[in-house]
């Protein structure tokens, strides 16, 4: 019975840390949580220009901020700081998405908040001109315009991120939100901006992925629109007819095979996981196995959470593929 017990206690777990890992921003988020900034400051002056990472950091930092006034008390004790002026952006556009969340979908926004939101921004994009975060929050607050931006405007904004850094994964992810169905597109928009990118991609770099997150986002729009009704003919294959899984191979070819050895770093977590869930869903035994090996317990709630309880199908595929352990 002893043993029964110890073989239980020892089931995996996924781990779902948000920070994935990232001790330091574990500890500058609470910092932000009991009013500090100084501790922001150093682990942004720390980052520098590490731009993937300095993305992931700031994205979920402006989380943090959002329900308080750090990132402002941060602003106004150092105004010259670039990135007191970065984050404060950031933030500003969590904030706004998540009224608009709070109104409900379909209701308008104050199209003067939004512009205001613009303009800090841009004094952001001034104080740090060689940052991709403020093009970034820049494409993040496009998707709430009635009917968009102009697409001369949504453009140059595009070429600026693309200026600085043209493998962003976060800023191609808001395009892609931009121009799917669900805002200010279509599916086939949103497709082809995923592949393009994923075709002139440099080998190791993450956007490939960027087309199992566009099936990610066709299937959730599919299923909510579904929802209490007769299923939608044919969706059973979404995610194992022979494109899906032809361009799930790609991917991990293209993006995996030039990726430097070494653990997985923190901004890598959550679209790992939208690849091992593709290679999961589209029977890629090899390839799913090698990437539950490389992520180990790191799990994200997206997309496992589109397709049932994240922990239990994150739990059962890795157990699948390689045991309990």
């Amino acid at each position: 019975m002893a043993v029964r017990r110890s073989r239980r206690a020892a089931r995996f777990v996924p781990d779902f840390d948000r920070d994935s890992g990232d001790r330091a921003l574990t500890d500058a988020r609470h910092d932000i949580v009991i009013g500090r900034w100084q501790g922001v400051r150093d682990l942004l002056h720390a980052t520098g220009r590490d731009w993937p990472l300095r993305t992931h950091r700031l994205r979920l930092l402006a989380h943090a901020a959002a329900a308080g006034s750090t990132s402002e008390s941060w602003y106004a004790a150092e105004p010259g700081d670039p990135d007191a002026a970065v984050l404060r952006a950031a933030t500003e556009v969590v904030r706004v998405f998540d009224a608009a969340i709070a109104a409900g979908r379909g209701a308008p926004v104050d199209r003067a908040r939004l512009d205001t939101t613009v303009l800090t921004c841009l004094v952001a994009a001034d104080a740090r001109p060689d940052d991709p975060m403020p093009w970034v929050s820049l494409l993040t607050i496009a998707r709430l315009y009635q009917g968009g931006v102009g697409r001369a405007e949504l453009r140059a904004w595009w070429d600026e991120l693309r200026r600085r850094d043209p493998d962003n994964l976060e800023g191609h992810i808001q395009l892609l939100r931009y121009r799917s169905a669900r805002w200010h597109g279509t599916h086939g928009s949103m497709y082809d901006l995923a592949r393009d990118a994923a075709g002139a991609a440099r080998p190791g770099s993450p956007l490939p992925v960027l087309v199992q997150i566009a099936r990610a986002e066709e299937y959730r729009y599919v299923a909510d629109a579904s929802r209490g009704r007769a299923p939608v003919r044919g969706f059973d294959q979404h995610w194992k007819h022979e494109l899906a899984a032809t361009e799930a191979v790609r991917t991990c070819s293209r993006w995996l095979g030039g990726r430097p050895p070494g653990p997985v770093r923190p901004e890598e977590v959550e679209p790992l996981n939208y690849l091992a869930h593709a290679a999961c869903h589209a029977a890629l035994t090899d390839q799913a196995r090698d990437l539950f090996t490389l992520l180990g317990p790191r799990a994200a709630w997206f997309p496992w959470s589109y397709t049932g309880d994240p922990a239990q199908q994150f739990t059962h595929w890795r157990e699948e593929l390689l045991g309990s352990a």
